[in-house]
């Protein structure tokens, strides 16, 4: 199933939130540091303990890590990054998807049943909403046909961004609650 709700993702009662986080995974603006601010200095904490790939890299564009969600209801707080937005044609496209992918399948590996998502990227990263929609209501569409146990969420910081998943879901006409 797939809800859309306008609201702060740090207040969500879901198994796991996920994170649109930055390389390092060490907080920053918008979302990311509204998840981290709510989370506490253990988020933190967890975050420098994930292993550097190369110097301040722990979480590589498109891919995903897990931590416990700490003081936040969620349990697990799931970390992706996504793409910065050039023109759509350098990548952007599958590298968001890919962070829908993997944070979907982290979830499942840690035996979560609902997830909620930000508009990843969409913010100071620059990706347009109506396309990032798409690819996140497209990746979410394509998981839940082999879990249909789990709920995805699209939780909208603003009404715009809450309209256009509406909008998307209606036109497709999956199954959705708002």
């Amino acid at each position: 199933m797939i809800r859309i709700v306008q609201n702060d993702i740090t207040k969500l009662q879901v198994d796991a939130i996920v994170n649109a986080a930055n390389q390092v995974m060490l907080g920053g603006g918008g979302v990311d540091g509204a998840i981290h601010r709510a989370a506490g200095g253990e988020l933190f904490e967890a975050c420098l303990k994930v292993p550097e790939i190369k110097p301040g890299v722990r979480c590589p564009t498109g891919e995903a890590r897990i931590t416990p969600g700490f003081k936040l209801p969620a349990k697990f707080v799931i970390h992706t990054v996504g793409p910065v937005y050039r023109d759509g044609l350098h990548g952007e496209p599958e590298k968001l998807a890919n962070c829908y992918r993997n944070s979907l399948a982290l979830a499942v590996e840690n035996g979560c049943k609902s997830v909620a998502f930000p508009c990843i990227s969409t913010g100071v990263y620059g990706y347009p909403i109506e396309d990032a929609a798409e690819i996140a209501v497209g990746e979410a569409s394509a998981f839940l046909a082999s879990h249909t146990d789990m709920t995805v969420v699209f939780c909208c910081f603003s009404g715009y961004d809450r309209r256009v998943y509406e909008e998307l879901l209606t036109a497709s006409a999956i199954s959705a609650t708002v």
